[in-house]
């Protein structure tokens, strides 16, 4: 379960290296896409659809999902993707993904339990996937932009922003856990 009080780390400035002529670096530009994406890309009905999905859920205990801005701009501009990583990566070996938060729709009093131990809201982003395409682990953001992965094994931290997670989670990067304060 997730842990009592978490601060995460600071931003690491070796993700602002390297990049190519958009805000992200090199691998993970075309890495996204190759998926679809492309500057400017904004789909605001798709990312209100979800939204409202979300907002209507409730689970069978009566738990909730919280919606913000920073969930429905990130669903806006990258919602549905499927990225697969180009290259095996640093630390780990990258895992396919995909941004669409109805993959965490039932998942409501876990991305609450998440936001209360890290004094914020959280909601869906997507999901990791293993290169089989099942599942291998949630993703979610919080009210700040903050990206996090929760699997079997953990909660973990991504980045300060979805750049730097997708960074992250591209490039096979090491993320950091999240542990009680």
């Amino acid at each position: 379960m997730p842990p009592s009080s978490t601060t995460p780390p600071t931003a690491d400035p070796a993700h602002h290296l390297n990049t190519s002529t958009t805000r992200f670096p090199v691998a993970v530009d075309a890495a996204l896409r190759e998926a679809g994406w492309q500057p400017g890309r904004w789909d605001i009905r798709q990312a209100e659809h979800w939204a409202d999905t979300l907002r209507a859920h409730v689970s069978p205990a009566g738990h909730r999902h919280s919606v913000f801005p920073a969930a429905v701009e990130a669903w806006a501009e990258f919602g549905g993707l499927h990225i697969n990583p180009p290259s095996a990566g640093r630390q780990l070996a990258p895992s396919p993904l995909v941004l669409d938060p109805l993959h965490g729709l039932h998942l409501a009093r876990t991305f609450a339990d998440l936001g209360r131990a890290l004094g914020t809201e959280v909601c869906p982003l997507g999901q990791e996937n293993h290169p089989g395409g099942e599942a291998q682990a949630i993703l979610a953001i919080d009210t700040g932009g903050r990206v996090y992965s929760l699997d079997h094994t953990g909660d973990w931290f991504l980045g300060h922003t979805l750049g730097q997670a997708l960074a992250t989670l591209v490039t096979g990067a090491q993320p950091h856990r999240l542990t009680t304060g």
